[in-house]
């Protein structure tokens, strides 16, 4: 008994070519074996679907198959659609295998994606801030709208794009589709030549380009501006631009994250008795004020100096070194003698009675 193949599909006697194709896409994906492993029923459904296919999109499968009600596989040969959707990413194989069963027209290919890499400073990365790109690129023609100049169906394939070959066999008859070789698979081919481009469709051009840096941005971060790459072939989409950012290092300052971190001298007796330092920041200059005893290596924060970004702001990170004079005068010399008789008058460390 004949299989309802229309059935098979859900569709109508009089579905067209792209409610069919669109049918089949669903189903596809639903009985996949690849999504449903070790299900039998699911695979042989998958199969179905398939052969349903592979007559209903055929212009004269389909014909013969309306007409005498009857699929043998003898008569009809078919695109083995379970074989080519298998072991690989079935998602991204619909169009090309759909092309080659409604026509095998080959669409012209999209644009280039552009790479460009960018230095920015820690400066200018504490608050947003835009930056213009000169870029050097193959841009669409204005002059032609990207299609090379004037063109004309292709009279190889009469404008489908795709020639069909048919072979008969021991095992029945076959059929393939492939790009026609006159047009490319474009369906089209150029009759008179656009002047600007030569018929290239594509043309190279400086341009300018403002891009926003976020504020906070990390190093390595790419942003991603669609439709800045290179022009598609005969006005297709183009390509996109990727910005890589690199974060030069600074020379004062040391990152953590959204956070700021600076090395700061003091003296002795900034240490010992207090005071307020000015230091710099990201932003600017801010005054620090060190407490009286003071240590080394300790570290003060100033909430909100470090750098902005869209979790918030980060802060900074001040860590003091009191700093040993290299030289002192004659009279610095004898204060610091005073000091040490009176540190001498002050009771034994306690690490003293170790030693005695």
């Amino acid at each position: 008994m004949s299989k309802d193949y229309y059935k098979i599909l859900g569709v109508s006697k009089g579905a067209n070519k792209e409610e069919i194709k669109k049918a089949y896409k669903t189903l596809a994906k639903k009985y996949h074996p690849d999504l449903n492993p070790n299900n039998k029923e699911a695979e042989h459904k998958f199969k179905e679907i398939n052969e349903a296919v592979s007559i209903l999109a055929d212009d004269q499968k389909r014909e013969r198959y309306d007409q005498y009600g009857t699929a043998d596989e003898q008569q009809f040969s078919g695109f083995d659609f379970s074989e080519h959707m298998r072991g690989g990413d079935f998602f991204s194989g619909f169009d090309s295998i759909f092309d080659q069963i409604f026509g095998g027209r080959r669409h012209a290919s999209r644009g280039a994606d552009l790479v460009h890499e960018i230095e920015v400073s820690l400066e200018d990365i504490a608050e947003s801030t835009e930056q213009t790109l000169q870029l050097n690129k193959l841009d669409r023609c204005k002059e032609c709208n990207g299609q090379g100049g004037e063109r004309t169906r292709c009279s190889a394939c009469n404008g489908t794009g795709a020639q069909v070959r048919t072979q008969r066999t021991p095992f029945g008859v076959f059929q393939t589709t492939t790009a026609c070789r006159t047009c490319n698979g474009t369906a089209s081919s150029l009759k008179k030549a656009c002047p600007t481009c030569e018929g290239e469709g594509r043309v190279r051009i400086k341009k300018e380009l403002s891009i926003k840096i976020p504020a906070g941005v990390e190093e390595g971060t790419q942003l991603r501006v669609r439709g800045e790459g290179v022009a598609g072939e005969q006005g297709s989409s183009p390509g996109d631009l990727f910005i890589v950012i690199h974060v030069k290092k600074h020379p004062i300052f040391e990152r953590d994250g959204q956070n700021i971190i600076l090395d700061a001298p003091i003296s002795f007796t900034q240490a010992v008795l207090g005071d307020e330092i000015e230091v710099p920041t990201i932003k600017g200059k801010a005054l620090l004020k060190i407490p009286p005893h003071t240590q080394n290596n300790t570290l003060f924060r100033m909430r909100d100096k470090g750098l902005n970004s869209s979790h918030g702001t980060g802060d900074q990170l001040v860590r003091v070194h009191v700093k040993v004079p290299e030289r002192i005068s004659k009279k610095e010399k004898e204060l610091i003698e005073q000091l040490q008789g009176l540190e001498n008058e002050k009771p034994q460390s306690i690490f003293r009675r170790f030693f005695t």
